[in-house]
């Protein structure tokens, strides 16, 4: 992306998310472009956001913790990139290279941090559904089947949500 973010060989060198931008090669828009001779034409671009390592314990604050895991909620997707090759010149946060276990410790610490985001929402939710708010009702089942997903340490995308409650949870 030619935007110059700093690669460097100790944990936490980029604490700030780096920012790149790719045009996405099309070539319907070639072809349309060359049909309709526009005075400019805008391809579709793909932004990347390169966020600092995860370490164990970033849910309880640890390493970039918290820092992390707000700069991870403003994203769409998630690509894990992890390291898989020994280079003695090149520290690694655990102190060994085993790019699985790397994976689950990224898995199990936005496990945690979704669980802490929901365990903060249900006491609202439980008062506005004692009041028969039928939306607050909805959204206390739903919240209530992720927090038990969550709590066997299963991610959010892994429970299969009826349509209705797939939409809400798209959404929320």
């Amino acid at each position: 992306t030619k935007a110059g973010a700093l690669a460097a060989n100790y944990p936490f060198a980029t604490i700030d998310p780096n920012v790149g931008i790719v045009e996405v090669p099309d070539s319907r828009l070639i072809k349309l472009e060359e049909m309709v001779q526009p005075k400019k034409t805008i391809p579709t671009t793909f932004e990347f956001t390169d966020i600092a390592g995860i370490v164990k314990g970033a849910s309880k604050g640890e390493g970039l913790g918290n820092k992390f895991l707000s700069h991870i909620r403003e994203v769409d997707a998630i690509c894990q990139v992890v390291r898989a090759f020994d280079d003695k010149n090149v520290t690694h946060v655990s102190g060994r290279v085993n790019p699985l276990d790397d994976i689950e410790v990224i898995n199990m610490e936005l496990v945690l941090a979704d669980l802490e985001s929901v365990e903060k929402r249900l006491p609202k939710i439980e008062k506005m559904a004692r009041q028969k708010d039928k939306t607050a009702e909805m959204e206390l089942r739903i919240l209530t089947q992720i927090k038990e997903a969550l709590e066997d340490g299963k991610p959010v995308r892994s429970i299969d949500f009826n349509e209705d409650d797939q939409k809400w949870v798209n959404q929320a």
